[in-house]
Order: structure tokens, then sequence, then C-alpha cells
């Protein structure tokens, strides 16, 4: 198995040196990031070059690294009922235990493997926290944000923003041509 080695330059990659694989051992680390890919979901996301922050506390346990953290950004998105762009205010949390290397070849066999594919590794004394960030940020964008609780949305004839239509808005009475007939019976019963 081949691992790239990380960039300790890169600003999700975090040296764990000083926590000095003492169990018990903790430090903190605040960092402003730059994303270089938007974490997005279909209507909400932290573009392409925003600046995140994130609080960390590393924990040396005798696995390994255990990363909690919190990112704060700021979202765009669009309101899922009238389209509006809007912009608020994002903070998810996450907790994730990066493992030491393990140095003797051991087989992992059968329901091990697939926890073990789950896990993070450490690489040398650097841990990725992008993928874990990614997770939290995208679990923690709405799925359908709205630009305010009581958001008629849009009309459902024309497309025109019902909050600016105002409440005489409408299209008179549209019936479908293949209830007609039924629509006859109920106004005239007496004659068929």
């Amino acid at each position: 198995m081949t691992q790239s080695r990380l960039d300790p330059r890169d600003p999700f990659v975090v040296d764990t040196r000083p926590l000095g694989r003492q169990p018990g051992s903790m430090r903190t680390v605040n960092r402003i990031v730059n994303v270089s890919e938007a974490f997005a979901t279909p209507m909400a996301s932290i573009p392409e070059g925003a600046e995140i922050e994130l609080d960390l506390r590393l924990e040396a346990v005798m696995e390994g690294v255990l990363v909690t953290g919190t990112v704060r950004g700021r979202m765009a998105a669009e309101c899922s009922r009238c389209l509006d762009p809007l912009s608020d205010d994002l903070e998810a949390n996450y907790q994730e235990l990066f493992r030491y290397e393990s140095d003797e070849g051991e087989g992992v066999d059968g329901e091990d493997a697939d926890e073990e594919e789950e896990d993070y590794y450490l690489e040398g004394d650097l841990l990725d926290l992008e993928p874990v960030v990614r997770d939290a940020v995208v679990l923690a964008l709405p799925l359908s944000p709205l630009c305010g609780p009581d958001c008629p949305g849009l009309c459902s004839e024309c497309g025109v923003k019902l909050a600016e239509a105002g409440p005489d808005h409408g299209h008179g009475e549209r019936i479908d041509p293949r209830w007609e007939a039924l629509r006859n019976l109920a106004e005239d019963p007496g004659e068929r």
C-alpha cells in the first residue's frame, strides 16, 4: 500500500509532533483556511476561495490522535421557495480519531477490513483534516434553505414571487377540460 506524503504547508495538514505521542497530552490550534474547492450541496455551499476558521483540540490517545473541532464560515445559498440568493453564518462541529500507522503487517479480514477502510490514519506525524472538515460542513449545510420561515415562494402558474405579487394575485378559475362534463352536471343536475 503506497501512501502519498502530505504537504506540511497545506493549511488543512496539522503536525502532531508537539503532542509527542504521549497519551493525555493536548494542544489547541486555530487557523484561517481558504477553501480550494467549494463544499456544496445542490442549494447551499461554502464557495471556492472562501475563508473558514478552524478551532481544533488535538489529544494524544493510545490509538492515535483525537481531533475535536469547530469550523465556522459564511455559506452562500438560494431560497428553496423563491430562489432569492441568501448568505448566512455556518458552524459545524466534528470529532475524529486519526490512528497511528501500524508497523506490523497484520492481515485484516472480513468485517474488520471494512471498518479499517473507514478510519483515518496519520502519515508520519501529519494528519489531513480536509476530508473531515468537508464532511462536517456538507452535513451542516441546509438541504432546503429559506430566506425566511414565512416565505410564500413562487406562483405555480406564472412564476412571480408571491411576496411581491400581493394578495389579489390570481389567474381566474382554471378548470381542466377533462372535468368540464362533471362541472356541467353539478351546475344543472335535473336535466340529465
